[in-house]
């Protein structure tokens, strides 16, 4: 009796947790719990008497919780039937009293958190929701562009150009005698003595324009985010919670320019010894395309979540989508840490050597593999040990990809899902592909860079994957979560 009064409880307490802004969801709701009640028949015709129809929050779910119904599913369903009574009192008290607590619990964290999460990010309406959504799409896809022009930059040996940094930049060099200024400066470095002597000044002015075009466009991204972000406060258009994830970013973007110089350098200092050419620290640089990856994360994510502030899923697509969920997140992680990998591929030279594949030169396993000490620099500045690794991460983010996808090929899942796993095993064979040749070919600027926005592009792909199978709020979520409960005490006293 007891069970069946709690499980009466959650129900009344699953109508009372619905939102007044989703009434229009009432009747589809009162419908489901009408089918779950359906094998009960006195239950049911009461409910077609005194609820259907009745506000969900009224007190037409609390008199349903407090009339005799239970007593009345005791003694249509169970009458005297001690074993039964007891199945009742043992086998699923404990699910009734779950599917309580569980009510009770989503009841709680929709009044404490949750209601904050379903506030939208964009205030305003729909309109707003688009202009905000498209501003920050557009910094994103200047990122994404960042990110790119650095990868020329560094695969053109570009970096090292200019030797000093002033936050606010600089005009370049605009007379003959401001480049030979540039030049003399350049001819100072370790780079130029040991790797570039001889260079006339119109081959300088290449590598000084890609540099210069590489500090100036992050410069000019700063502005076209800080501009349009102070008209949206201004004008009211920016939730509090949205105002802390942008002002977070934007501390990351300008703390990014510093990094960069930081990264910079470390390439300026002269080498240990005369058989090493200078370049910038590997460590550095993976801290710089890390650093690029999360921001371009959270402003990818933070648009995504501008335009698409909820999951829309339920049903079947919904448990379907809880299951990609869970084989996507570990996926994207992988793929993250395949691409910091590169960048220690890329601060060490290494995919200028063992450009063979599928074996590394004439083996499977190179020489001196583990010869650095201490032990753990092996995996960050020992050649072939560090495009070992990478080739392993790439293959198995591969495999993992592939295994994803084919495991959810029969889950019931939203189109959009569907098409975006899709896209995920093509761009990921797709990138191999080019990483491959990319090695072949001893690294071509032109493969080189595909490859870096190769991996941006799959890291994209599979982000928007596992925004796409978030979980629906709790005040969507535990009316389904109830309903299965009450399925399932359902059949066990039938």
């Amino acid at each position: 009796m007891q069970g069946v009064r709690v499980l009466a409880r959650a129900l009344a307490s699953a109508g009372r947790q619905q939102p007044v802004s989703f009434q229009t969801k009432l009747h589809a709701r009162e419908s489901g719990i009408l089918e779950i009640i359906e094998g009960f028949p006195w239950c049911a015709q009461q409910w077609r008497k005194g609820l259907l129809g009745r506000d969900v929050g009224g007190t037409g779910v609390r008199s349903f919780a407090s009339s005799p119904l239970s007593r009345k599913i005791v003694e249509s369903q169970l009458p005297g039937a001690i074993c039964r009574y007891r199945l009742l009192k043992t086998a699923f008290w404990k699910q009734a009293q779950s599917a309580s607590r569980s009510c009770r619990m989503s009841t709680m964290s929709v009044e404490a958190g949750s209601i904050k999460e379903m506030a939208p990010l964009v205030k305003g309406g729909i309109s707003n929701q688009k202009t905000v959504g498209t501003w920050l799409f557009g910094c994103t896809g200047w990122v994404f562009s960042m990110v790119v022009l650095g990868g020329m930059t560094r695969l053109t040996r570009s970096g090292l150009s200019m030797t000093d940094w002033k936050f606010v930049g600089s005009l370049p060099p605009l007379t003959e005698e401001q480049w030979q200024m540039e030049f003399l400066k350049y001819q100072s470095s370790p780079e130029y003595k040991r790797v570039n002597k001889g260079m006339s000044l119109n081959e300088f002015k290449f590598i000084f324009w890609m540099e210069y075009a590489h500090r100036m466009w992050g410069r000019a991204l700063g502005i076209v985010f800080a501009g349009p972000f102070a008209y949206f406060v201004l004008r009211g258009y920016i939730s509090q919670r949205l105002g802390l994830r942008l002002c977070t970013l934007m501390t990351m973007g300008a703390a990014q320019g510093f990094v960069g110089w930081w990264m910079v350098q470390s390439g300026l200092e002269e080498p240990e010894t005369e058989y090493i050419q200078p370049r910038v620290s590997p460590y550095r640089l993976a801290a710089h395309l890390t650093s690029a990856f999360a921001i371009y994360s959270g402003l990818f994510w933070t648009a995504l979540s501008v335009v698409t502030p909820h999951s829309t899923a339920s049903g079947e697509a919904a448990r379907a989508a809880m299951r990609v969920r869970r084989l996507a997140v570990p996926v994207a992680a992988l793929v993250g840490i395949t691409a910091v990998s590169g960048a220690f591929v890329a601060g060490n030279d290494a995919g200028h050597a063992y450009n063979t594949f599928p074996k590394m030169g004439d083996t499977w396993i190179p020489e001196g593999l583990m010869d650095m000490k201490p032990f753990f620099r092996n995996f960050f500045e020992n050649t072939a040990t560090v495009q070992l690794d990478h080739r392993i991460l790439a293959t198995s983010t591969l495999f993992s990809i592939v295994g994803m996808w084919a495991v959810t090929r029969k889950l019931p899942v939203d189109p959009r899902v569907r098409t975006l796993l899709n896209a995920t095993f093509g761009m990921a064979a797709l990138q191999v592909t080019l990483g491959i040749s990319t090695l072949l070919m001893y690294v071509p600027v032109s493969l080189g860079t595909a490859h870096q926005a190769g991996a941006l592009t799959l890291f994209s792909i599979v982000l928007s994957l596992v925004h796409g199978v978030r979980r629906p709020l709790p005040g969507f979520i535990s009316a389904s979560q109830i309903s299965g409960q009450v399925m399932s005490l359902h059949r066990l006293v039938k």
